[in-house]
């Protein structure tokens, strides 16, 4: 198939490292104003000098302390401004880095630390310090524990632990014996050195570590920041993990080219508050963070008045009407154009303000698929929202371009500068898999020659993703290879996308479609909201107590059926799910039944919650199932409950 060639201008690379490049801009903007966090319910600033003095030093302190060039430190911790300088500290000094989720188990980050071999951890609590000392004596290669909030640990006494602003001090003495040793670091760096190691979702087995050298990350910021219409000092909210490889790309390698006015939350909880106060201009979310903006927006509906509901309605409705053509859709009626500055002013600027996005013009999700009820809900009250779409090992694959999304694609491919290799290619395989090659290339798993060599195909990154690509150069995302499932029948079904479709509902949080060769028909695990759930349940007068409770009211059961039933009529006959159960309790990732990224661990449920399945194929009416659970002390229990199963 022919691919489209677009006029791309890429913008300028003015050296090869992320430490060059901060130190070039310390160079050329010192005084202006770089990051910003609040603390204390104030927005501290810090300037581009201030941020290179605290990086500095406390990458000098960490050789002083004895890491050594290739060494790696891994950081772990909510977005900070300490996340970052630890990071491009640890570049500075010619090290790796590997950044951890925070609400990653012992267990996992032992796999991680050990696999990395990590030398050193610099960990934002006590919280993040406590699970690090647990597993202390099974990582051989730790050496050292560093740590930024003291808060709970006054009485910590242990050789390893040493605070942030210590190791700092040890770093402004290091540099009087070695005044010229971090900018010869930093001069010796090369485009090919390891900047940092991705870790894997995860989804089909332990994660693997993703080789990210310098020329990974210029590449990809670069090829953003020619298709997306980013701009100086552009108001970026910090809230995506850099343990997801996509805040690598924006905000420690963008925010440094372009750069950014990096801004950072207060807490994870009051990160819509903060929006709203910083007025963010791009924001990128994961489908799951936009889904939960959409429902919390129909679920605070349900409880309006009369009225209020009334003109919500008639709003989203002359929005959805009046963006259906920049959308995908048929031409809009002249009629809802008319309206739409009255809808405008009277509903739909009022609820974008709401939350937090008047001033983003730069919206984007990537990392899994989405509903495309999501799409036009917030194209309809003015935020052009586009997909982004690329993985941790190929980087950016493509991107809405414009202001045309097609709802059904995630945008037309991303090619890259020539200065980083051959041109960008891909190919689609007999299997319908997409397979990539060019730009910056994939530089294997760390410490896995095996699973290495098993990604590529002649020379091609084997990308795992199905997906089709359409006579106009768009790609159509369809789903994981792996995932995509044959029923006995011989009908072949998408998973993905029916449970994002699913997903918009605002009373269902998480759900896994069921169906293989040995199965007839489709059927699903569907996980409810338990926050609009419980809300639709006090507002019709139903008591419930616990979460089992309330997921196994015939009420709710039947609320959950008809929002099948409303994604059923926009499936082939064979494909609609017949049948379904509410779990008894939420899925977990400290139970391993999701990733970091809220990503389905789709061979862990299926063994977790085989009882239940083979229920629902056996024709029965409920299974009385006994559920491994962890408490979030460590405890491990065990969940007795009547599962009832249901028809759609």
């Amino acid at each position: 198939m022919k691919q489209e060639k677009l006029l791309v201008k890429f913008p300028k690379i003015e050296t090869n490292t992320i430490p060059k490049l901060l130190r070039l801009r310390v160079q050329k903007l010192g005084n202006k104003v770089f990051m910003r966090r609040k603390h204390l319910g104030i927005w501290q600033s810090r300037t581009f000098d201030e941020v290179y003095q605290e990086i500095k030093y406390f990458a000098l302190g960490m050789m002083a302390l004895g890491l050594k060039e290739g060494e790696t430190v891994a950081v772990v911790g909510e977005n900070k401004l300490e996340t970052y300088w630890a990071e491009w500290g640890t570049m500075c000094v010619r090290a790796k880095s590997v950044c951890i989720y925070p609400d990653a188990t012992p267990d996992e980050m032992k796999y991680i630390l050990n696999n990395s071999q990590a030398v050193f951890v610099v960990a934002e609590d006590q919280e993040q310090v406590d699970k690090v000392l647990e597993i202390r004596n099974q990582v051989d290669s730790l050496r050292c524990i560093i740590y930024w909030d003291s808060r709970g640990m006054w009485n910590y006494d242990h050789p390893h632990l040493s605070k942030f602003k210590a190791v700092q001090e040890k770093g402004r003495k290091f540099e009087k014996e070695h005044p010229k040793l971090f900018d010869q670091l930093i001069d010796d760096g090369k485009g090919d050195d390891i900047a940092v190691l991705s870790y894997s979702s995860g989804t089909t087995g332990l994660p693997k570590g993703v080789v990210l050298p310098y020329n990974y990350l210029m590449d990809n910021a670069v090829r953003v920041m020619a298709y997306l219409p980013t701009h100086k000092f552009l108001r970026y909210l910090s809230y995506l993990s850099p343990a997801w490889a996509t805040e690598q790309w924006f905000g420690i390698t963008i925010g440094l080219m372009a750069p950014f006015e990096i801004n950072f939350p207060e807490e994870p909880e009051t990160i819509l508050e903060n929006i709203r106060e910083l007025g963010s201009e791009l924001l990128l979310f994961g489908p799951r963070q936009w889904e939960s903006l959409a429902s919390s927006v129909e679920s605070h509906m349900m409880d309006a008045g009369f009225f209020r509901k009334l003109f919500y309605k008639l709003g989203i409705k002359i929005g959805l009407k009046a963006t259906s053509q920049q959308t995908g859709g048929p031409a809009e009626n002249p009629v809802y154009r008319f309206l739409l500055p009255l809808a405008k002013l009277l509903v739909l600027n009022p609820l974008r303000d709401n939350l937090g996005l008047k001033k983003t013009y730069l919206a984007l999700s990537g990392g899994a698929a989405m509903a495309p009820d999501v799409f036009r809900f917030f194209h309809a009250m003015g935020v052009k929202l586009r997909n982004i779409y690329g993985s941790t090992e190929g980087g950016l694959f493509s991107v809405h371009t414009g202001n045309h999304f097609d709802l059904e694609t995630v945008g037309r491919w991303a090619e890259s500068d020539p200065n980083f290799g051959q041109a960008f290619k891909w190919l689609i395989s007999e299997e319908g898999e997409l397979q990539v090659k060019g730009g910056s290339g994939f530089r294997g798993y760390y410490n896995s020659p095996e699973a290495t060599e098993k990604a590529f195909s002649k020379g091609w990154f084997k990308t795992g993703d199905s997906v089709r690509v359409r006579d106009d150069g768009q790609l159509v995302y369809l789903d994981r290879v792996s995932d995509l499932s044959t029923l006995s029948t011989g009908h072949k079904f998408p998973p993905q996308f029916i449970e994002t479709r699913l997903r918009f509902s605002p009373f269902i949080k998480d759900v896994m479609t069921l169906g293989d060769t040995q199965k007839p028909y489709v059927a699903a695990l569907v996980n409810i909201d338990p926050e609009n759930a419980g809300r639709w349940a006090e507002k019709h007068g139903i008591a419930y107590t616990t979460f089992t409770d309330l997921s196994q009211l015939p009420q709710i059961r039947e609320l959950i059926a008809g929002e099948i039933i409303k994604v059923n009529q926009m499936l082939d006959k064979e494909a609609v799910v017949k049948q379904f159960i509410n779990l008894p309790k939420e899925l977990d990732p400290d139970e391993s039944e999701l990733t970091r990224s809220r990503k389905l661990r789709r061979n862990f449920l299926g063994e977790k919650y085989q009882e239940l399945i083979q229920g629902i194929y056996s024709g029965q009416k409920h299974v009385k199932s006994e559920i491994p659970i962890k408490y979030q002390d460590g405890r491990v229990g065990t969940l007795k409950a009547t599962v009832f199963i249901n028809s759609a």
